[in-house]
């Protein structure tokens, strides 16, 4: 994700995680006959697989963000920010490939992969 666009880099990292979200619960979740209300992805995540329901708090959070990123809001979001939640989401989607079974991707420079809660980044400096 190197775009030099700091909307696209937010909203395309976010997306990214969204995506390795949605493989993990096809891969894991069981689909219930009820007439429930719909649930987005991170609630459903949580759900799933309890463990990640950090991960899936903190990128809920960022989804209004990504929103305006999307829509081209160039003030929604700033550089640090798209480039913590770029780490962030490579972190995750190492978790995501751990779960699964799946070869790992190759980082995205400057990332590490031992971490095990979001924002990791944020406090290490």
């Amino acid at each position: 994700m190197a775009s030099p666009d700091v909307p696209s880099r937010y909203a395309c990292a976010h997306v990214a995680a969204l995506r390795a979200a949605a493989a993990l619960l096809a891969a894991q979740a069981r689909p219930h006959a009820s007439k429930r209300r719909q649930k987005n992805a991170w609630v459903l995540l949580a759900e799933v697989a309890p463990e990640l329901a950090e991960w899936a708090a903190f990128f809920a959070g960022g989804a209004r963000k990504r929103a305006a990123a999307e829509a081209g809001s160039t003030r929604a979001v700033s550089e640090r920010e798209a480039d913590d939640l770029v780490r962030d989401a490579d972190r995750f989607l190492a978790v995501v490939e751990q779960r699964l079974g799946l070869i790992a991707h190759a980082p995205v420079a400057g990332t590490y992969l031992a971490v095990e809660h979001p924002g990791a980044a944020h406090r290490a400096g």
